[in-house]
C-alpha cells in the first residue's frame, strides 16, 4: 500500500506530464455556436501549424507527452494522430465530438464514449487507457462508464494538485446534509487546474465573451511557480500541464513552453513522462 513516504509515481523525483488536447474542429462545433468558417479555421490551425511545432519541440528535447484526442479529430486528421503515435507519444480519449458529458443523457454519453473509443482504436490498435472530459466536467454516469469500459486513468477533476488519487463513486452531499463519502475506485485521477491550462489564459472569443490574450511572461510565472513549489515541497509530485495545439502553437507561446521545459530541466532531479507510464508505476507501487 502507498504510505506518506512512498514516491507519488514510483519514481524518485518530480514528474511533469505535458498533455495536449488536440481538439481541432470539434471544440468549435460543440461549444461555440454559431459555427462559422472563421471559427473552424482556428481548429484547423492546430492541425496544420500547432501540432507539427509541438512535435518538433518535444523531439528536440526528447520528451514524451500525452495527447487527448477527440474521435472527431482522429477521423478528420488521421495522419496527424499517426504522427503523434510515430513519435512515441501516448494518445488518450477526449470524447468523440467534444460534447460536455454533464449536458448529455446517459445513453448519449455512452454512445459518444463508444464512438470515440472506436475512432482511436482504429489508429492505436487497442482501446485507449486514459480519458479526459471535455469541459473538465462529469455527469452522474461518467465515472461508472469509465470503469465499465476499462479506463485506467482520468484527468478531469480538481481534488488534489501534485498527487494522483482515486476518485470516489457514490458520494452524497447537499445543502441540508454533510458529505457522505462513497467508495474509492481503482481508476487513477491526474488532477487539473485552469491556471495550468493554456486555453483560459490565451483564448479570445466574442461569443461567448472569453477574454484571454495574456502575456506569456505572466503564464510562465504561474506555471514555473507551481513547478517550483512542487519541486521544493513535494519533490516526488506530479504536475499536469494542459495545452491545445491551436492555442500553444502560436510562436510566442511555443517560446513559453520551451522556456518552461528548460526551467524544469535546469532544476534536475526529475523527468517528463506520459501519463500511462506514471499509472503503471503507481499501480505497481500500490500493489506492493
Amino acid at each position: 500500500m502507498l504510505t506518506s513516504d512512498t514516491p507519488v509515481s514510483g519514481h524518485e523525483g518530480w514528474t511533469v506530464c505535458l498533455t495536449f488536447d488536440f481538439d481541432a474542429l470539434s471544440v468549435w462545433l460543440a461549444s461555440f455556436p454559431p459555427v462559422t468558417p472563421a471559427k473552424l479555421s482556428r481548429g484547423e490551425y492546430g492541425a496544420r501549424v500547432g501540432l507539427p511545432r509541438i512535435l518538433a519541440l518535444l523531439s528536440a528535447y526528447q520528451l514524451p507527452a500525452t495527447f487527448f484526442v477527440p474521435g472527431h479529430t482522429a477521423d478528420s486528421y488521421p495522419e496527424a494522430v499517426e504522427a503523434i503515435l510515430s513519435a512515441g507519444h501516448e494518445v488518450a480519449h477526449h470524447s468523440y465530438g467534444h460534447r460536455d458529458p454533464s449536458t448529455l443523457s446517459a445513453d448519449e454519453e455512452r454512445r459518444d464514449l463508444e464512438k470515440g473509443i472506436a475512432a482511436l482504436e482504429r489508429l492505436i490498435g487497442r482501446p485507449p487507457a486514459g480519458y479526459r472530459s471535455p469541459s473538465w466536467d462529469y455527469s452522474e454516469a461518467t465515472l461508472s462508464l469509465l470503469l465499465e469500459y476499462g479506463f485506467v486513468y482520468d484527468s478531469s477533476l480538481f481534488a488534489d494538485d501534485y498527487r494522483p488519487y482515486h476518485p470516489r463513486l457514490g458520494d452524497r452531499v447537499g445543502l441540508d446534509e454533510p458529505l457522505q463519502r462513497g467508495q474509492e475506485v481503482r481508476l487513477w485521477e491526474f488532477p487539473v487546474d485552469y491556471s495550468l491550462d493554456d486555453w483560459p489564459h490565451f483564448t479570445f472569443s466574442f461569443q461567448p465573451m472569453r477574454v484571454g490574450l495574456s502575456a506569456p511572461s505572466k503564464v510562465f510565472e504561474i506555471w514555473a511557480g507551481e513547478f517550483d513549489y512542487m519541486a521544493e515541497r513535494q519533490s516526488d509530485g506530479v504536475l499536469t500541464l494542459t495545452m491545445h495545439p491551436q492555442v500553444i502553437g502560436r510562436g510566442h507561446r511555443m517560446l513559453l513552453l520551451e522556456r518552461f521545459i528548460e526551467h524544469a530541466l535546469a532544476r534536475g532531479g526529475g523527468r517528463f513522462a506520459r501519463m500511462g507510464d506514471v499509472v503503471r508505476e503507481l499501480s505497481m507501487r500500490e500493489n506492493l
